[in-house]
């Protein structure tokens, strides 16, 4: 029996983390592809905040001269943080991306939130990548290889808000991640961060080394952050993203991550990010990213609906 929440839906049409257009359009697609619905089928309430629009913002130097749309993604963190502390008075906020730039304010507002409610925040990080540049180190420029950086209190973020209550170490768990430079690989050793990579849980399988971070956000009282980026998932499934890396988690173990997920009960709020509906074919990565919120929601696998059958 699935204990029924408030899930509250968040448009953010991001599209300035990256250079490749296609982004903006993620909420649209999520919410074709039935995602308020399918929510509550599983006998949730769901509230769609609609989507965030941002003050323009002024071109912003930055002194890595790689560094662009610096003034944007600060605007964008401002209304998203904003957005998602609001949403997490109701319940349980679903970010609607958009590409990952996003998770600067959504992972700010969920720090700064179990601050004030006295619990320590964890973050999964469903992903391709680590994500933890910053302004200073990144070569591309694209700021949506820094959310972990800023949510670990790395030095680097001028011109941001200071993160609140940074995320230690032990309680990040980039899980799933297969693509780290040089700079990002000296960043996780500096910051002490052990990822469950694609080689830990090829080794381990999916379950033992995400039970064991679940088990400590319990034993701990913790509120949990989930960053789902679609490059997690293999590119054979998820075509959509304009970062695909081979050998992703396949349609099985994405499942079984989210219904890991949904049995724990401690998620506390969801970034669903890096949609870019432009490369997709039919929809089918943006149903698939709703099918897996639906897990996370307490879908079962044997309650999944077969296309075309019956």
């Amino acid at each position: 029996m699935t204990t029924a929440r408030t899930f509250v839906l968040i448009g953010a049409p991001v599209d300035t983390g990256q250079r490749r257009a296609g982004c903006l359009m993620g909420p649209a697609a999520l919410r074709t592809a039935g995602l308020a619905a399918t929510l509550r089928d599983l006998g949730h309430s769901v509230e769609d905040r609609g989507d965030i629009t941002p003050a323009p913002a002024p071109d912003t130097p930055h002194p890595n001269p790689a560094v662009h749309h610096l003034g944007e993604t600060l605007a964008w963190t401002q209304m998203i943080a904003a957005a998602t502390e609001a949403a997490l008075a109701a319940g349980v906020p679903v970010l609607m991306g958009g590409d990952h730039s996003l998770s600067l304010g959504s992972t700010y507002a969920a720090a700064g939130h179990a601050a004030r409610v006295g619990r320590p925040l964890f973050v999964l990080w469903l992903d391709a990548h680590s994500d933890i540049h910053t302004p200073v180190t990144t070569r591309s420029g694209n700021l949506h290889g820094t959310p972990v950086g800023y949510l670990s209190g790395l030095p680097g973020f001028d011109g941001f808000a200071p993160f609140p209550a940074p995320v230690p170490p032990e309680n990040i768990c980039l899980f799933g991640i297969r693509s780290v430079d040089p700079a990002e690989h000296a960043a996780l050793q500096s910051a002490g961060i052990q990822p469950a990579d694609m080689r830990v849980l090829d080794e381990q399988g999916i379950v033992a080394p995400l039970r064991a971070f679940l088990n400590r956000v319990s034993a701990a009282g913790g509120m949990l952050h989930v960053s789902l980026d679609v490059d997690f998932l293999d590119p054979a499934i998820a075509p959509a993203v304009g970062t695909t890396v081979p050998g992703g988690t396949t349609f099985r173990e994405a499942h079984l991550v989210m219904e890991l997920l949904h049995e724990s009960g401690l998620v506390t709020s969801l970034d669903l990010v890096e949609l870019n509906p432009f490369l997709d074919e039919r929809g089918r990565t943006a149903r698939l990213m709703v099918d897996l919120a639906a897990s996370l929601a307490g879908r079962k696998v044997f309650d999944r609906p077969t296309r075309g059958h019956g």
